[in-house]
């Protein structure tokens, strides 16, 4: 094996939680007086992955203070119902099973608060494939990708051997996360960024299926 240990990007990557969070963020800007933004779907699908007070003020020219009200208004309606807005891909299961078989070291880097993180892998069964799972503080609205990584390599005892490690995931924050903190990166483009995102942020491989990454790692 090229690698020792595999993180995982939870949104776009392990499930397909579009619906959810996009309902949400519309809730959200609907709060704000932010009609016309609630209605680009466009828009709200660059939300899915990065983290949300960032997007807020990149995609809806907020100022961080209206960031974080917005933060306040998403989570009161995707704490309670859009966290189970979504399901496992077809064949992540089967990839996980494989890679644990397989003696891969699994870990969860997600930029969603870790107690959400954990009760989505909970929910749909999924928490036991992971020997780490890390999310972000949620009072923390400005950690990065590369924070919950490298939070996530120190949990799993790599933190000086890195180069074992792989981060999957569908965004280019996952790669940039990833290539700041010393790892290579898969991206999947079954999630929700594009082939062309992840090449420009310099991904090391690109993928198209769960299946495919189970090839690509020989599981």
């Amino acid at each position: 094996m090229k690698y020792q240990a595999l993180l995982f990007d939870l949104d776009g990557t392990l499930t397909a939680s579009g619906e959810g969070i996009i309902k949400s963020v519309q809730y959200a800007l609907r709060k704000m007086g932010m009609e016309e933004q609630a209605q680009d779907l466009q828009m709200l699908r660059a939300f899915i992955g990065p983290p949300l007070l960032q997007s807020y003020m990149k995609y809806c020219s907020m100022t961080e203070e209206q960031a974080k009200q917005a933060v306040v208004y998403y989570r009161e309606r995707y704490n309670v119902t859009g966290l189970y807005e979504n399901r496992p891909y077809d064949g992540i299961r089967t990839l996980l099973e494989k890679a644990s078989e397989k003696g891969y070291r699994l870990a969860v880097a997600s930029s969603k608060p870790e107690e959400l993180v954990k009760k989505i892998l909970e929910h749909f069964e999924l928490a036991g494939y992971f020997q780490v799972i890390v999310g972000s503080d949620k009072d923390k609205l400005k950690m990065t990708k590369t924070d919950v990584i490298e939070i996530a390599l120190e949990q799993l005892g790599m933190a000086e051997n890195c180069a074992d490690a792989v981060m999957i995931g569908d965004r280019e924050q996952d790669v940039i996360g990833a290539k700041t903190a010393g790892l290579d990166c898969i991206g999947v483009v079954y999630g929700y960024g594009s082939h062309m995102e992840l090449k420009e942020a310099g991904a090391d491989y690109i993928v198209d299926t769960p299946e495919e990454l189970g090839n690509f790692l020989e599981v």
